[in-house]
């Protein structure tokens, strides 16, 4: 399989900070930055620099980090703004302006020409000061093509060194995405980005069919941050850039550990059936599924949770079956157990479970106390073996 020809942008510390309520200390930015960079990230795009003095000298330190990463700021087509970015010492701007009627009627008021014209001079203006330049194209869903790609060849013929299609609203589908996609990419001459949020649910699914089509620079948040239902998740495309797109080159063991100071940092955190990060990702439960796993983990698995520096667990639970219980409680050293009362505490653990009750480490040392009628094992050791403090699965 031949690689897919792609690259990251992850606007975490920008669009990830639009999110509502969420706003990040320096020392978070600036965490979160070095984490992206150690991942691999190719591009992160630092904040908005025009927005405040504070966030310029923030921009400013993350491009002074000296991180493998190129540091890109966001911009308006307007004159302030690139020179806050210049100020803020990035070496990539993200320009834009709305390009749909909607956008031109009632947030520029001025005919399209107009605006166009106009941030055409500060695309000039910003490759003239050495940027990198990304030209974007807001709500570009909403944008006629033939009308869109013309924007696109005149920013090419400016030097952008990209542009952008954005679902600012986030109202595409996948099969709307590859019908633009296989429209826009053979008529633009510079490399497309795509810019996808989720407020119907496919903003990583939009990311990985336009990345297959052919589009280049794909914006992502971690956690799905981001304005309303968020952006792309980074960790859902990376994963899928490595399993289907056949790349090699990122870091994922980082993945885990970004995501949870992502939730320390902004208090939204992940549902258990999250895909990649969620509690329950690489988690099982039914005895049918466990049986196997413990012959292959492909049986039942299609990421595997080494990918990500993880391990699979088993959940104790009314679908756990023999095979799993024993795998478990062999692994927590109670090896003199018979197969007479691993049915009985298999019995036990499926009574509870009905009942809603949780199989913490307590709860598994008291039922095998009383079937076995000894303390084979103390809870310290249960949760040491576990890899799991303070759950209630293993």
């Amino acid at each position: 399989m031949k690689p897919w020809n792609v690259e990251i942008c992850d606007v975490t510390l920008r669009d990830g900070e639009q999110t509502p309520g969420v706003s990040f200390t320096p020392d978070e930015k600036k965490d979160i930055a070095t984490r992206l960079d150690a991942i691999g990230i190719e591009i992160i795009e630092a904040g908005f620099p025009i927005v405040s003095v504070h966030e310029k000298e923030m921009v400013r330190e993350i491009s002074r980090l000296g991180l493998s990463a190129k540091i890109c700021g966001l911009a308006r087509a307007c004159r302030e703004d690139v020179d806050a970015s210049l100020d803020a010492e990035v070496d990539m701007i993200g320009l834009f302006i709305g390009t749909s009627d909607l956008h031109i009627k009632f947030k520029h008021k001025k005919p399209r020409e107009v605006v166009v014209e106009n941030a055409l001079e500060q695309l000039d203006y910003a490759v003239d000061h050495g940027l990198i330049v990304r030209f974007g194209a807001e709500d570009a869903s909403r944008t006629d093509p033939d009308i869109l790609v013309d924007i696109y060849r005149q920013a090419a013929g400016h030097k952008a060194d990209y542009v952008t299609f954005a679902d600012t609203t986030g109202r595409l589908t996948p099969l709307e995405v590859a019908m633009v996609m296989k429209d826009i990419i053979p008529r633009t001459p510079v490399p497309v980005a795509i810019h996808a949020h989720n407020d119907l649910g496919c903003a990583t699914a939009n990311t990985l069919i336009a990345a297959e089509l052919g589009a280049f620079q794909l914006h992502t948040t971690m956690n799905g941050l981001g304005e309303r239902a968020g952006n792309a998740r980074l960790e859902e495309v990376l994963v899928s850039l490595v399993l289907k797109g056949g790349l090699t080159r990122y870091d994922l063991t980082e993945i885990p550990a970004l995501s949870e100071k992502i939730q320390e940092y902004t208090g939204i955190y992940m549902p258990a059936t999250k895909p990649v990060t969620g509690a329950n990702a690489f988690a099982h439960e039914s005895g049918i599924h466990i049986a196997a796993i413990l012959e292959n983990p492909e049986t039942y698995e299609f990421v595997p949770p080494e990918l990500l520096g993880l391990e699979r667990r088993f959940i104790l639970g009314k679908h756990t079956g023999k095979r799993a219980l024993m795998h478990i409680l062999t692994s927590f050293g109670y090896n003199t157990i018979t197969d007479e009362q691993v049915i009985q505490v298999l019995e036990k653990v499926k009574d509870r479970s009905e009942g809603k009750c949780s199989i913490s480490q307590q709860v598994l040392r008291e039922i095998i106390s009383r079937v076995t009628g000894e303390d084979l094992i103390n809870d310290d050791t249960i949760r040491e073996n576990s890899g799991c403090p303070g759950r209630d699965i293993y």
